[in-house]
Formats: structure tokens, C-alpha cells, sequence
């Protein structure tokens, strides 16, 4: 469906590009818009009134403001994997193509089922989902618990990963300013007059804040002049840098603010090479906070319907944006300020209906332009309003003089006064403080280095907001150590203001407070009926100002609302903590480029490019990318090509590179002495040119991590460790060193990547070894025995370390070259090894192999294992002391009944096994009361021909033969195994050995 005529845009003014057309789409309707428009002003400019619907009751909503403060018009922006949820219409630029709907409706806006809310509202009061699914208790989660969450949140997820980037930046400055409207902007032109560093940041795409709507007069130039002529003159200025389409939202400790920039939001998608958002850090040493003010509604019967809207977005849209949001207006103000609205609508030659003025006395000066205009000024208030998902239609109201009045109108501007915008101001813990000639909060305690300016202080005049930012710029810049001439300051009038305080109008109807979280002036009264009187209690069980748009509109409303039902002030009421971030920012900015492959640093093994060639598929193992298998031609799948590498294997040759384990070499006369304390078995007796596999304790007794090492001369030996644990013991052993033994002369040298170390296991390892190796060294079982250590010249004169030493159960050497010669190696390997059919092997592969030889690791060294739970407790010298020696024999980690180590295989051959599935005996039911241990590590065997594993189990070692039942409730399965041997290969080593 196309609709290209703006009913509803007047044919001159305003600031957008006419001669830029745009054409967007909302709800699969496609409309027309301009260049300078938001999809609010667009919207309107097209006629329409109805852009969504409410949380709770689904009640048809318009919009109401023209900021970052609305809380109705939240639309989803874009489709497929751009589309984004609860993005603010009012903010959104406009540009070609934009695709937007309307959310929290079914099966449409216009015919929304759940309206049918609306007939339960007397149940849906404040706090009822506390009083409503308390019982019967085991409704909460079959029935309850569903239920709220498919109802929970406005909008959808894509669903799908994002395909933006986003960003994150630092920047330094002297002076930090909020906001460019007259304030803002007058503190920026002399902080940088006074040679300071200033960085100004303001939300809007156009620079002005509400000069570009309200206008007015300074220096005696148009306002527009007047900002083209100040955005010059900054320009020139060296150290002033602009930011628009930038939010500060959060302040932090050390004079350090939070702020996103929306890069590339007003595209379709962002360039090529260019983030969608930037998240900056700003350090300041001084900010100064010139945000303007919220306008403020009244609380009043039907004061949702479409078409009721703020005073001063009225006027923005119709002035800015040339957009008329309604012909035939009405304005309900309890200010001077609403006033503007009138003129503003006449000007553009709309008709106004009647001002509903609150104060006692309206000036002589808006009576006459009442007259000239033909309106009636009625002193009294807003009733109610009638109307619906088309807008307003029929306004009541309720006269001082206790008469009924009604007019007939399409649109309802109303203007409650104004609350400064002190969220900024007020983090840190700061709390606003109370004035009562403007009936609003303003800043007091704000964060150490902050000033406010302007509205955002309380000066709603255009001279007063001219003069506060100035002085608060020049002010800012000398604190900052900057001296220079900041000039005269720019000088306008300031407008007469005058406001009689009015928060809400009893009436029939539901009147809205919280308009995103349907919370009705009734629902404040019932809670504090039940007793939450402390606003911290009334903002959580009624849910005031936690939606979105943080309680711009709603809270001080809601304050006053509950001070007038407990009989308190307003400032004796306070405020609640206000807490950053001041708008929405999407968890891609905070996370900026940290996320899939670049969420941390990437380390690649020194083959990692030739196994690339060779097709692997890698594994994230930690920071490192590991190759998991090589698929080959006409596999099927990934256990078909493990399969095939651990046959290959065992049959053959096949390497592996083992780079990844942690690799640190002990230095120095003492360095025997040093490991004997922190493994649990002797190295200071191992002979020069032995390796040993060691276990290190925890100083609580469990196990720590495990790995050989080898003495490669008197002072000199060479330990590894696991992968996952190389940093962290390369940490333990410098404690051990630095702190607990002082005295032991020994140095330690991490050189993880100075050595690329590959595993060469199988029958024929020795042949391939021959043909890389110099021929002038014995590779004889007799001269290279099973645990052997030395090193060797390979062909070519390349030194190397060669370690006889086996994770699979084959007889197998590790060989160790210069990192750089790695990749090198691994092809010559493959070229050597062709004539023996050679197979490289991931870490699959390497994971079934050590199954099968029962060898720990990982899910057994999991934390809470101790040498004897896995079988290695003959490890533990009587002889000597170690770390973790006496907590080690500890009652309960020596107890009877303790998980240990064992085999298990499913006594049906065909049956898949599964980690994590809980080992219960067999006829017991399972649960907690009857489980003795879970299932660590499983592989299919390809020499077994079945499923096998390793488990903790109670009492293990004694159940040799048994048969339990695995239960896996996550997964649905459960199964009889048999607990069994965990060595299911070459029980008595020989073919390692041989």
C-alpha cells in the first residue's frame, strides 16, 4: 500500500530540505517524508495519529514529545538482521528506505486483541503479579512463569547474530559541555574562547536545541543567525570539537562520562569499514551540563489518547519540522511557557479551539490575542478527553466555577511546566533539590567538576540561559588553567514565566502517569494505601520510571501524586537514585569490537596456517585455535574423519601439534629441590636425559594441574603443563619461588612460544623419525628408551628436544623445534611420512586416544579431584614435603566413599554415552538422594568398536564389573553401564614401551 500525500504538512517553513524527498515505510505502508525529518515529524507530516500500543492494557497510543524523553512512539527500526526493538520515533532521523513497525500489537495496530486487557484493569492494579501467582504454588512454573514471559518485553529481538560494528574510543578535554541549545552553546563559545580543550556533545542531529523550534532573538539577530554565525566562529576555534548525534549518559569516577555517538544510524546500514555506534570514554576535567528541560504532563483522565500531546512538541513539529500534528487545537497549560504553543499554531495558520489555563489570572497580552483570534480562554482544567486509536475528538472540562465545559477538537497540547534535566547531575549519588517558583527539582550536589546551566538549572528564560552557560563556560575553562579573554557575552530577553503548580484532575477515566508502564494515578494512591510510602518502595512495586525512558515524564508527576495522598511535601518526599545510563545504549556499543572471533585475543599454533591448507576444522581452547579434526573427500561427518585419524594412528603414524601446552624451563642448582616441593613425586633424583610425569596439589590438597618434565642437564629442566593451566602455573611456580621458598637459588623462563612441540605417535613413528632426524642419532628403544629426553640435530643442522613420552598408548615421541620452524615442520613431516601413510590428528582424535589409555585430563583435574580420586595417590612421596601434602590427608579427601576414577561402557554396544549424565545405582530412582558420581569424558572407540568413558563414581575402584544406570535429564536419556577398568587400551603399556 503507498500513500505519498502529507495531508498534514504545511506548504512552507520549517528546517527540513524540501528538495531532498525521502520515502520510508511503517507497518508495511509506505509514506513520504523530507531530509531533516525524524520518523516522528514524518509520521505526523502523513497524518498519523496511532503508533502503538501500551504495555499492559494495549491501549491505542500517539505520540506525545519530541525528544528522547517519549515514552509512547517506540517503534522496531529495520528488518532481518538489523531490526532493532523500542528505537524511539522521535529520535530516529529519517532517511531513504527506513522500514519501521509498530510493536506490542496482534494481528495489527488498528486491531489489536489485546485490548481484551482492558477489561481486566481492575485486576491488573499496581503490585498484582506480587498478590496474583502466589498460589497454588505449583501453578508457577507450568502455568505462571510461561505466561509473564511471553507477555514480558515491547518489541523483537533479530534473533540472528548483528552484522554492524561498533566501536569504542577515549578522548581527553579541558571542558565537556551537554547540550547545544542557548546555554550549551554560549559555554562552548567561551570555554574556547578562553583557549580551552572543549568537546560539545549534543543528541540531535541539528545543533540548537530549542532555539531551532522556539527561536527568539539574540544580539539581535534571528536565533537562526545566530547559531550559523556561533558554530562558525567555533569552528575556527583549534581545540573545539563538536560531537552531534551524541548522548552523554553516565558519569564515572575520576571526571570520567559515558557518551554514544550513532555514527551511522541515520543509514540504512553504515559504510563500508565504519562502525554503526561509538561508545566514548571522555575524561573531562570540568563539564558543564546544559541539557535544557523536560516538559512536564498533567495527569488527567484520557490524557493517552492519540493526539494528546506536550506543548512544546506541538510547536516543535509545526515550526521545525513544518509538520501539523492537528487543525484544530486546544491547549490545557498551568504556565506562561504553553502559551508559546498558541502563537506558534496560529502563525502557521491553525485554528485553536480554547486554552484551558489553570492559573487565576492569565495575562491582559494572551486575552487579547484570545480575542483577536476568536478563542475562549477557560479558566479551570482538563476532565477528561474522549477519543481513540484516531485521535481526540470531544475535550471535557472542569471550570474554577464548578461549570461543565466541552470543545471539539482533533488535537490537545498540554504543558505542565518544565523539570529541568537533572539525571546528569544527580548521579553519583547527588539528590536535586526543590524550588518552588518553578515547581521542579533542580541540580544540588552534582558529581565533583560539574556545573549546570541554563534550563537544566532552573533559567527557563532565553537571557538567563545566554548568560548562566557563558559564565559557566569561562568559568569552567579558568578552573581547567585556561586564562584567555572569553569576549562579551551574547545578551537576550528573557520571556515572562510565571506557573501554578497542578500534577493531576480527578476525574472518571483512567489517568496515566507512567504512560510505557500503563501506571494510572490510582495505582500510586493503592500503594500507598498498602504502605509504600518511600519512593524507592512505590518506583519497584508499581514499576514508576523503569521503563525506557527512565521517568522522564512520569516521576516528579508520580512524586507529587504520592506526597499529595501522604499528606507530605513534594522535597519531603524526594526523589529516587538516579542511575546512568541516562538513554537506552545497545550492549554491542559497550562491547564494541570485543565479540565473536575478536571477543579476545586469538594465539595460533605454528601450523596453523598449513593445517588451514589441509582443510581442519579448529576449536576454540582457550586464546588458541586448535585444529579439532581433518575432514577428508566423502566424510559424512566429523566422528567419520576422527575415526579414521585414530586408526591411522594406531595402525600406522600419525602427529599432532601439542604446541599449546604451557612449556617453562627451571634453571639453576636448586631447581630439583624447587620441584620436589610443588609436585607431589621427586624430580631432584631424575637422571639427566628422563622425563617423569608429575601432579601438582592445590594448597588445599586437590589437584592442580598435571604434565612431564624432563632434565635435560644437572640445572636444567623442562616441565609442561596443560594448556588450559600455562599461564596460571607459570604464576603459581614465581610464588612458589619469589614467596615461598627465597631461599632455593632457581630461575624460571616461561617460553611457551619459543618452542613448537609436536606429538608423532604410532607403530611406525620411528621410521618417520628417521627420515628427519640426522642419521647420526640412535633412536634404538635401547639408546631412546620410554620416557627418554635429550636433544637432537635434525637434518639440515636444526637443533631440536625430543621427548619419548606418549598420550595415546602407542609408542610415540614429542618433538620440540624454534617456533618458527613449526610450520616447516609439519610439511616436512608430511612429505617424510607419505611412504608411511602419515595422518595428521586434531584434538579429537588425541581426546579419543587418551580414553582409551585412561589418561586425566581436564573434565577429571576439574577442581574438586584429589591424586588418590584419580588413581595416582602411589604418586605422593612419604619421603619429602610438597604443597598441599598435609591438606591433602585431610578426613574428608581421604575418605572411603569418594568419587574416583573409572571406566564405563554402556552394556548396549549400539548406545551413545553421553558427559554429564549421573551415575545412579541400578533400580534406584534418580535425584540427588541416589546420585554417586557423573560421567567426565566419553568417545566413540574405534578400537573397541563402541561408546566409552571415564567417571567419577563413589567407592569406583570397588564396584570394578557393576552395573549402574547413567541418567542425563537435560537430554532426556537414560541407560544401564558397566563400571569398568579406565585403561581400555594396551592395559600393560607394552606398545608405548615398545
Amino acid at each position: 500500500m503507498v500513500s505519498h500525500a502529507q495531508t498534514h504538512r504545511l506548504e512552507s517553513g520549517g528546517l527540513i530540505d524540501r528538495s531532498a524527498p525521502l520515502n520510508f515505510r511503517f507497518d508495511g505502508k509506505t509514506f513520504a517524508g523530507f531530509q531533516g525529518d525524524t520518523l516522528a515529524s514524518a509520521l505526523i507530516a502523513n497524518g498519523v495519529k496511532l503508533v502503538g500500543r501500551s504495555f499492559k492494557y494495549h491501549r491505542p497510543r500517539g505520540i506525545l514529545t519530541s525528544g528522547s524523553e517519549e515514552p509512547n512512539a517506540l517503534v522496531e527500526l529495520r528488518t532481518g538482521a538489523r531490526r532493532e526493538p523500542n528505537t524511539k520515533a522521535t529520535t530516529t532521523e529519517l532517511y531513504d528506505g527506513l522500514e519501521a513497525a509498530s510493536q506490542n500489537r496482534w494481528p495489527s495496530l488498528r486491531h489489536d486483541l489485546m485490548a481484551v486487557n482492558q477489561l481486566f484493569s481492575p485486576i491488573f492494579v499496581a503490585g498484582f503479579y506480587y498478590k496474583t501467582f502466589m498460589w497454588p504454588a505449583k501453578f508457577w512454573e507450568a502455568i505462571y512463569e510461561p505466561a509473564i514471559r511471553r507477555a514480558a518485553g515491547l518489541g523483537r529481538a533479530a534473533g540472528v547474530a548483528d552484522p554492524d560494528h561498533y566501536d569504542k574510543a577515549w578522548a581527553h578535554c579541558d571542558v565537556l559541555i551537554a547540550g547545544s541549545g542557548p546555554a550549551g552553546l554560549a559555554a562552548a563559545l567561551a570555554a574556547g574562547r578562553c583557549g580551552a580543550r572543549v568537546i560539545l556533545c549534543e543528541e540531535d542531529f541539528a545543533l540548537g536545541g530549542r532555539l531551532l523550534a522556539d527561536g527568539g532573538t539574540i544580539d539581535g539577530m534571528p536565533a537562526a543567525e545566530w547559531i550559523s554565525r556561533t558554530l562558525a566562529e567555533l569552528a575556527m576555534l583549534p581545540d573545539v570539537r563538536i560531537m552531534n548525534r551524541t548522548t552523554l549518559f553516565g558519569v564515572y569516577d575520576g571526571g570520567t562520562y559515558g557518551a554514544i555517538e550513532r555514527v551511522n544510524d541515520h543509514l540504512p546500514s553504515p559504510p563500508e569499514h565504519q562502525v554503526r555506534q561509538r561508545l566514548w570514554r571522555i575524561v573531562a576535567k570540568r563539564c558543564v551540563v546544559a541539557a535544557g528541560a523536560i516538559e512536564r504532563p498533567i495527569v488527567f483522565a484520557g490524557n493517552d489518547t492519540p493526539g494528546v500531546m506536550m506543548a512544546s512538541a506541538m510547536r516543535t513539529y509545526v515550526a521545525r519540522y513544518a509538520a501539523t500534528p492537528a487543525k484544530r487545537i486546544a491547549l490545557f497549560t498551568n504556565n506562561e511557557d504553553g502559551w508559546r504553543t498558541v502563537e506558534t499554531a496560529l502563525g502557521a495558520g491553525l485554528q485553536i479551539v480554547a486554552v484551558v489555563d489553570a492559573r487565576p489570572d492569565v495575562s491582559a497580552a494572551h486575552r487579547a490575542l484570545a480575542a483577536k483570534a476568536g478563542f475562549p480562554v477557560l479558566n479551570g482544567s482538563v476532565a477528561g478527553v474522549e477519543g481513540g486509536k484516531d485521535g481526540v475528538r470531544k475535550i471535557s472540562i472542569s471550570l474554577t466555577s464548578g461549570a461543565r465545559a466541552e470543545v471539539e477538537a482533533d488535537g490537545l497540547a498540554v504543558s505542565g511546566g518544565w523539570n529541568p534535566a537533572v539525571g546528569l547531575t544527580s548521579y553519583h549519588r547527588g539528590r536535586p533539590k526543590w524550588q518552588d517558583d518553578i515547581s521542579a527539582f533542580v541540580p544540588d550536589s552534582a558529581p565533583p567538576g560539574m556545573v549546570a546551566a541554563g534550563a537544566a538549572n532552573g533559567a527557563f528564560g532565553l537571557g538567563a540561559c545566554m548568560s548562566q552557560g557563558f559564565a559557566a563556560g569561562a568559568a569552567a575553562a579558568q578552573s581547567a588553567g585556561h586564562n584567555g579573554n572569553a569576549g562579551t557575552p551574547p545578551v537576550a530577553d528573557d520571556e515572562a514565566f510565571s506557573l501554578t503548580p497542578l500534577w493531576h484532575v480527578a476525574g472518571k477515566g483512567k489517568a496515566f502517569v507512567d504512560y510505557q508502564h500503563d501506571l494510572t494515578a490510582s495505582d500510586i494512591e493503592l500503594a500507598q494505601r498498602e504502605g509504600f510510602e518511600s519512593v524507592e518502595h512505590l518506583k519497584r512495586y508499581t514499576t514508576l520510571g523503569m521503563a525506557t525512558d527512565q521517568g522522564k515524564t512520569s516521576n516528579v508527576a508520580g512524586l507529587a501524586i504520592l506526597a499529595a495522598v501522604s499528606g507530605k511535601s513534594i522535597p519531603e518526599t524526594g526523589t529516587t537514585i538516579y542511575r546512568p545510563p541516562y538513554v537506552p545504549v545497545a550492549i554491542g556499543a559497550f562491547a564494541g569490537h570485543h565479540r565473536d572471533e575478536n571477543f579476545h585475543a586469538t594465539r595460533l599454533t605454528p601450523s596453523h596456517h598449513w593445517a588451514a591448507e589441509q582443510g581442519a576444522v579448529f576449536v576454540d581452547t582457550g586464546l588458541w585455535k586448535r585444529a579439532q579434526w581433518y575432514p577428508r573427500t566423502g566424510e559424512k561427518d566429523w566422528l567419520e574423519s576422527v575415526t579414521r585419524e585414530v586408526k591411522a594412528v594406531r595402525s600406522g603414524v600419525g602427529f599432532c601439534d601439542v604446541s599449546t601446552l604451557g612449556k617453562i624451563d627451571v634453571h639453576g642448582p636448586d631447581a630439583g629441590a624447587f620441584l620436589d616441593r610443588v609436585y607431589i613425586n621427586s624430580f631432584s633424583n631424575l637422571a639427566v636425559g628422563k622425563a617423569r610425569y608429575g601432579l601438582m596439589l592445590r594448597e588445599d590438597g586437590i589437584v592442580y594441574d598435571d604434565g612431564t618434565t624432563s632434565r635435560l642437564a644437572e640445572d636444567h629442566y623442562f616441565l609442561t603443563t596443560t594448556t588450559a593451566k600455562a599461564g596460571p602455573v607459570m604464576q603459581h611456580l614465581e610464588f612458589c619461588r619469589q614467596v615461598l621458598f627465597p631461599q632455593l637459588d632457581v630461575q624460571l623462563t616461561s617460553v611457551s612460544d619459543q618452542w613448537a612441540q609436536f606429538s608423532i605417535a604410532g607403530p611406525k613413528t620411528r621410521e618417520l623419525l628417521r627420515e628427519i632426524v640426522d642419521p647420526a642419532e640412535d633412536l634404538s628403544n635401547e639408546a631412546f628408551p620410554f620416557m627418554g629426553a635429550r636433544e637432537v640435530s635434525l637434518r639440515g643442522g636444526i637443533r631440536a628436544r625430543l621427548f619419548r613420552i606418549s598420550f595415546s598408548g602407542e609408542m610415540a615421541f614429542e618433538i620440540s623445534v624454534p617456533a618458527r620452524c613449526g610450520d616447516a615442520l609439519a610439511r616436512n613431516l608430511m612429505l617424510a611420512g607419505k611412504q608411511f601413510g602419515v595422518t595428521p590428528y586434531g584434538t579429537e582424535a588425541l581426546g579419543v586416544m587418551r580414553i582409551e589409555k585412561g589418561h586425566v585430563a581436564g573434565p577429571e583435574l576439574n577442581g574438586t579431584t584429589t591424586a588418590a580420586d584419580l588413581g595416582l595417590g602411589k604418586m605422593m612421596s612419604t619421603k619429602k614435603d610438597f604443597i598441599g601434602r598435609v591438606m591433602a590427608g585431610r578426613e574428608a579427601l581421604a575418605a572411603a566413599d569418594r568419587q574416583v576414577v573409572v571406566g564405563i561402557k554402556p552394556t548396549d554396544k549400539k548406545r551413545r554415552l553421553r558427559s554429564g549424565a549421573h551415575v545412579i545405582p541400578k533400580g534406584e530412582i534418580p535425584g540427588s538422594a541416589n546420585d554417586q558420581g557423573y560421567v567426565t569424558s566419553v568417545c566413540f572407540s574405534p578400537t573397541l568398536d563402541q561408546w566409552i568413558g571415564l567417571a567419577l563414581v563413589e567407592r569406583g575402584r570397588e564396584r570394578i564389573g557393576e552395573i549402574v544406570h547413567a541418567d542425563d535429564p537435560l537430554r532426556g536419556e537414560d541407560y544401564d553401564v558397566e563400571l569398568c577398568n579406565p585403561v581400555f587400551y594396551d592395559p600393560d603399556g607394552g606398545r608405548q614401551r615398545g
